[in-house]
């Protein structure tokens, strides 16, 4: 099993003190060569950039590069330059499910295999897909000591209980049987499938901002916890599974909470998009810098909106929110966009894409053309399909708005946000990091993780009474 809060407690700093670098896993310290059993979760559209992932590597900590949304040419670049930075240090890139379109996933894996990518984050998957299990599986060998060596290591987040499931076993047999019955893995490899789990490390992910459920931690993590210790009754190779925690950690008090109930592993990820080497607008980070705990709204996922899938995004100063609930409220209650009465539909061409819903169609056309063919015939015989596609593209709009930092446009800016970031703000306003040029990602790393440590410290003193006397009340 892995190296939880009580073993890391016997390895204390001179004084009885806790030593950051002991908490959590032991075990994932070691396979990603990092000092912290801490990582900075990947974010869409290189939001998480290769700037924020070179400097974590070369300060011997992990972060996952967002590839959501980019093409394969500009992930492969990025790959190019970690190997150049990094090399074998810790680094990898995010693995999106892609429901919609399984082809642009597939490229992904073909990437990602290519250039030997050794770590992925997996978001947003529901079940096990081909492509995953390919990279998963790709490269599985008997090592001399009778082991399964495992060169594709996997961090899957993951926010409901039975996503966990799938994780915690061995990649679903019917799918290694095709991937051999197409040459896309090897007889050995698909041998060797049964013995592993499809993931290394299991992420427990609570009240992020992005796509959540908005689960709370100190349910969801230790029963996660307890889940990997059933599935390991059954499957020994899910033993080794390290279970870690994201979502609301902002604050050292947090992170300490995360380690106490069991986490292996934190992830940050809201509060590294105020940092100077986030990938996104100076202007979006002039917002977030403002923003306080209360500043966020749960809205419509704009990538998986005909599911009623949600992401919880910045509120504060913008229309956004209410925009994104109200196309949702319109594709439920309508058929096609000629169904729209006329002052909703001069509203929506005029206020929220400011260009008619040709204009639109035919840029979204021309997407789809590339992208997806298949969506893109769906449309032309379907019209509410039609309507689905034009109301996405303002959600996709709105991401690129963010991003360029259009003062125009400011009010429709998506910005992908959870409350850990108000927190933080809240603790560091009037210090040397309250404002977002001096934050980086690799110092906050060694602000949130040290400070857990003495936060702990102070704490477990207390409880064995070791406390120093504190006058008043």
């Amino acid at each position: 099993m892995t190296t939880t809060l009580a073993q890391a407690g016997r390895t204390p700093r001179p004084g009885g003190a806790i030593d950051a670098e002991a908490l959590g896993s032991a075990a994932f310290r070691a396979d990603h060569g990092v000092r912290y059993a801490y990582a900075a979760g990947s974010m869409y559209k290189a939001v998480a950039s290769e700037d924020m992932v070179v400097t974590m590597g070369r300060a011997g900590l992990l972060a996952y590069f967002g590839t959501g949304g980019l093409r394969a040419d500009r992930v492969a670049d990025a790959v190019r330059r970690f190997e150049r930075e990094i090399g074998n240090g810790p680094w990898g890139l995010n693995l999106l499910a892609s429901h919609e379109n399984p082809a642009k996933e597939d490229e992904q894996v073909r990437v990602l295999l290519a250039h030997r990518v050794r770590r992925v984050e997996a978001a947003s998957f529901i079940v096990p897909t081909r492509p995953l299990v390919r990279y998963r599986i790709s490269g599985l060998r008997t090592a001399r000591d009778g082991t399964v060596h495992v060169p594709n290591r996997v961090m899957a987040k993951v926010s409901r209980p039975e996503v966990a499931r799938h994780f915690l076993e061995p990649p679903p047999r019917e799918i290694v049987q095709e991937l051999l019955a197409e040459g896309a893995v090897t007889a050995e490899e698909a041998a060797l499938a049964e013995r592993v789990p499809l993931a290394d490390d299991l992420c427990a992910e609570a009240d992020s901002g992005g796509h959540t459920d908005q689960r709370q931690l100190v349910v969801l993590l230790p029963d996660l916890v307890h889940r990997r210790n059933l599935a390991a009754a059954r499957l020994p190779a899910a033993a080794p599974v390290r279970v870690g925690a994201a979502g609301g950690l902002g604050v050292p008090e947090s992170v300490a909470a995360a380690f106490v109930l069991g986490a292996d592993f934190v992830l940050t990820g809201s509060i590294n998009q105020c940092t100077f080497e986030c990938g996104t607008s100076d202007r979006v980070k002039d917002m977030l810098q403002q923003a306080e705990v209360h500043d966020m709204a749960v809205v419509p996922a704009g990538d998986m909106l005909e599911t009623g899938a949600r992401a919880q995004v910045l509120r504060r100063g913008l229309f956004y929110p209410a925009r994104a609930n109200r196309l949702y409220e319109l594709y439920r209650r309508h058929d096609s966009l000629e169904d729209l009465d006329e002052r909703t539909a001069h509203q929506l061409q005029r206020r929220y894409f400011r260009r008619s819903f040709e204009q639109v169609w035919e840029e979204t056309r021309a997407h789809y053309e590339q992208a997806d063919p298949r969506s893109l015939a769906r449309a032309e015989q379907d019209p509410k399909h039609k309507m689905l596609l034009v109301f996405k593209a303002y959600f996709v709009q709105s991401i690129r708005l963010a991003m360029s930092g259009s003062e125009e446009h400011q009010v429709d800016y998506q910005i992908n946000c959870g409350p850990a970031l108000g927190a933080l703000n809240s603790r560091l306003r009037g210090t040397s990091r309250e404002h977002w040029r001096a934050r980086h990602v690799d110092d906050l790393a060694d602000w949130l993780m040290r400070g857990a440590a003495d936060v702990l410290t102070r704490q477990l003193a207390g409880l064995t009474g070791n406390a120093p006397h504190r006058s008043g009340t």
